[in-house]
């Protein structure tokens, strides 16, 4: 009689796995409203600006001391200056030769021409026109760091390009 129930329970149990269920109903999710595109908030500096002329670019090239040849990596600052002045045409730009505190005011104002008539030429050798330059030497008198030590005088060795006219800032 084990043997019976056992196997009515069996066939009950199997009966009952195979039933179908029937189907469940879908309901459609509502449709989102259609997305809105704001601006996005802009990627860095605007083109054009003097920013973006500092960030792709670079201001500034650096030199040894009483030297006023460029290096590798300013040849390199420079043609990226060039670069970025034959995409905007319509600007002008200021070389500004700057020496560190040692020297004589005079040495220093020659070596600081010196520096910014380098990076000019340069410019131009790249095809930048000339009368979009202007030179001046600062010498001594306008270092950017104020220590008295070898990495600040290396800092203020330097020959700055700053945007005059044209960008838009």
């Amino acid at each position: 009689m084990n043997f019976k129930f056992i196997a009515i329970a069996a066939l009950g149990a199997f009966a009952t796995a195979c039933a179908s269920t029937p189907p469940m109903e879908t309901v459609e999710a509502p449709t989102p409203p259609p997305a809105r595109h704001e601006p996005a908030a802009p990627m860095g500096p605007a083109d054009g600006s003097v920013e973006q002329f500092v960030a792709t670019a670079g201001d500034r090239v650096f030199y040894g001391l009483d030297r006023h040849d460029l290096t590798a990596e300013g040849r390199a600052t420079l043609r990226a200056q060039a670069a970025w002045l034959a995409t905007y045409s319509n600007t002008r730009i200021l070389v500004a030769g700057n020496c560190d505190e040692r020297g004589t005011r005079e040495y220093n104002l020659a070596l600081g021409a010196r520096r910014a008539n380098a990076a000019r030429d340069y410019l131009i050798s790249q095809g930048v026109d000339p009368s979009r330059i202007s030179t001046v030497s600062y010498g001594k008198e306008r270092g950017t760091c104020t220590q008295s030590n070898e990495a600040c005088w290396s800092v203020n060795r330097n020959a700055i390009t700053s945007i005059v006219s044209g960008a838009t800032s």
